[in-house]
């Protein structure tokens, strides 16, 4: 079996953020929380990151945040371009958001051919995180199905109190493999725990603060870029057009839509460690407080690199 690579998501443009978001330090040192995974992956045993970034970012990029993590790990960059459609697609004008996390994914065709993992720049996901995702792929095959995995993490701890979030909501059976996920683009944190509105805020419908969710980190098999393909292709021939600025392809509607084909397993992965991240500029005080307690705790370092 090939090493597992990791693949990190780091094309959003942060819109409701305000900025690139993947280089705001988050600690006195200049750290970001992306420099936090990829330390963690490090010694989870990856050896090499591809970056999925924007081209026209790529130099900023490099300055802040590649440059430093390529003198430990094989880095590699890919760029998910808006452009990257099939011929018969014309992009719609005024579109500039990227097509989604299904999208970035595909970017990377020309590079993937061993196992993977893939996490948002943005997330914090915990040491425990990334070892057990990283031992996963290093003793799964597929075997007639596609052996994915995902990290999964609890509703109440990724919420916000400054706005809404967006979250892939989860079932799982009593072995522990994913039956279902539910892309909710809008979940709020509310007085008696959480909800999801399914019309852009018009109303909301009550879920539990102890759903399981995704937050992007998973674990697959080369076999999902192909998967990725067949499911961007009818989503440019048939879905853009209801929503031709904002629409995107996500992936746990992908993963969704094989697990009911019957294609796949996700065997859904365990952390006790606390999910944060910044969605929005407000979150970023309880961030750096995060991350000055784990330092403290000796979890980290006081200098990463």
């Amino acid at each position: 079996m090939k090493e597992p690579v990791l693949v990190i998501m780091a094309a959003g443009m942060g819109s409701r953020y305000g900025g690139l978001k993947q280089i705001d330090p988050v600690d006195p040192q200049g750290d970001k929380i992306l420099d936090f995974s990829i330390y963690d992956a490090l010694r989870a045993g990856f050896k090499k990151a591809i970056f999925i970034i924007k081209k026209e970012n790529e130099q900023l990029f490099k300055e802040c945040i590649g440059d430093a993590v390529a003198r430990h790990m094989e880095v590699e960059y890919v760029f998910q371009d808006l452009n990257d459609v099939p011929e018969f697609f014309t992009i719609p004008d005024g579109r500039t958001k990227p097509w989604g996390t299904a999208h970035a994914i595909y970017s990377c065709r020309n590079v993937i051919d061993s196992p993977f993992a893939v996490i948002n720049a943005d997330d914090y996901y915990g040491v425990e995180a990334f070892k057990v995702l990283y031992d996963y792929l290093v003793s799964t095959e597929d075997d007639g199905k596609y052996r994915f995995a995902m990290v999964g993490y609890l509703l109440g701890n990724t919420l916000t109190e400054n706005g809404s979030v967006s979250r892939g909501c989860c079932e799982m059976d009593d072995q522990g493999f994913l039956t279902s996920v539910t892309e909710r683009t809008k979940i709020i944190k509310t007085e008696d725990g959480a909800a999801y509105s399914e019309d852009d805020g018009a109303s909301f419908t009550p879920i539990s603060p102890d759903s399981l969710v995704s937050m992007n980190m998973w674990g697959f098999t080369p076999g999902i870029i192909k998967e990725l393909g067949i499911a961007l292709d009818e989503f440019f021939r048939s879905k853009v057009e209801a929503n031709p600025l904002k629409a995107e392809c996500f992936i746990p509607i992908e993963v969704d839509r094989l697990l009911k084909n019957g294609k796949a397993t996700v065997k859904v992965l365990s952390s006790r460690d606390k999910w944060f991240g910044v969605t929005y500029k407000e979150d970023k005080p309880y961030v750096e407080a995060s991350v000055k307690e784990l330092k403290d705790k000796g979890v980290y370092p006081e200098i990463l690199w």
